[in-house]
């Protein structure tokens, strides 16, 4: 169990690390109101979380830890937009259109109120 907590964490510390990089660049060389440095990385991770999850599948590549490490380490670190997006597709892929709509139409309401409700309490102090 340690090691494994060990990949996870140094994937997400890696993944954290390159997401503050390469958004911080990006927003720096394109000048937008749009969060373009943050759009690009969750949508990186959307591909990044994807193509690992496809290798270790066509592969049969049954390293566990590097699977951590690079799923729920690295690109959780990098993203938790790509996570979000592969239980979509998970849900999608075992048919479950339902909660697959759930999930999603919840997590941005609810999320976005949340985000909202935050910023209000801060602002009462």
């Amino acid at each position: 169990m340690l090691k494994t907590i060990i990949m996870v964490g140094m994937g997400s510390c890696l993944g954290g690390i390159v997401r503050y990089l390469a958004s911080r660049f990006i927003q720096e060389h394109v000048m937008c109101s749009f969060p373009l440095g943050t759009w690009v990385v969750n949508i990186l991770g959307c591909f990044a979380i994807g193509l690992f999850y496809g290798l270790f599948e066509q592969a049969h590549l049954m390293n566990s830890h590097l699977k951590l490490f690079l799923t729920v380490g690295f690109c959780g670190g990098f993203t938790t937009f790509s996570t979000f997006m592969n239980e979509n597709f998970q849900l999608i892929r075992d048919g479950n259109f339902y909660y697959f709509a759930l999930y999603t139409g919840l997590s941005l309401l609810i999320g976005f109120l949340m985000l909202m409700a935050g910023y209000s309490l801060v602002k009462l102090f």
